[in-house]
């Protein structure tokens, strides 16, 4: 007798090995994505003894950039959407490039001193990569981008894309810079 040989059943997404991959991208985007809003309502509002649009602005303006209150809105503004939308798993690539072209700004300006915080940029460095890391895999299963249909299926050239449009954008933002 000759046995039939069949090619195994594709995995759908209700199979039970992809829920720790799922959970863990849970994990890490609510901590990226929250650390980052966090970080962008300091600058807003001035929470968490953050300096607001005045403080942060006249520290934008001591790092070399133009229109310092202005900068320190658009950054606020970057983190806390960026932030927020990264944490929920909404149009994660671009919520994740978003907080990547923020991060490279704050490297920029600590760039030089030394690695390891608090001065040096060890700190945004880990930050940077692990948004880049999920613009590149994707949101997983517990995410809002899984009840859009274009993005139900994560594409590597979406997050590939994205991160390319943060590097422009942020070097966009420090050619501005003194």
């Amino acid at each position: 007798m000759t046995a039939m040989l069949t090619a195994p059943a594709p995995r759908t997404e209700t199979t039970a090995p992809t829920q720790p991959y799922d959970l863990g991208l849970l994990v890490l985007r609510s901590a990226v994505g929250l650390t980052m809003a966090a970080h962008g309502t300091q600058k807003l509002f001035g929470w968490f003894n953050g300096g607001g649009l005045t403080g942060t602005g006249k520290f934008f303006e001591m790092s070399g950039y133009p229109a310092g209150k202005a900068m320190a809105a658009v950054a606020g503004l970057t983190e806390t959407l960026g932030g927020l939308a990264l944490a929920i798993g909404l149009l994660t690539p671009l919520a994740a490039a978003a907080l990547v072209g923020t991060l490279l700004n704050a490297i920029a300006v600590k760039w030089g001193s030394t690695f390891f915080a608090p001065k040096g940029i060890e700190y945004e460095l880990i930050l940077t990569l692990a948004a880049t890391s999920l613009s590149l895999t994707g949101p997983g299963r517990y995410a809002v981008d899984r009840f859009i249909p274009t993005l139900r299926t994560h594409r590597l050239t979406f997050g590939l894309a994205a991160i390319a449009l943060a590097l422009v954008t942020a070097g966009a933002v420090l050619l501005v810079r003194n």
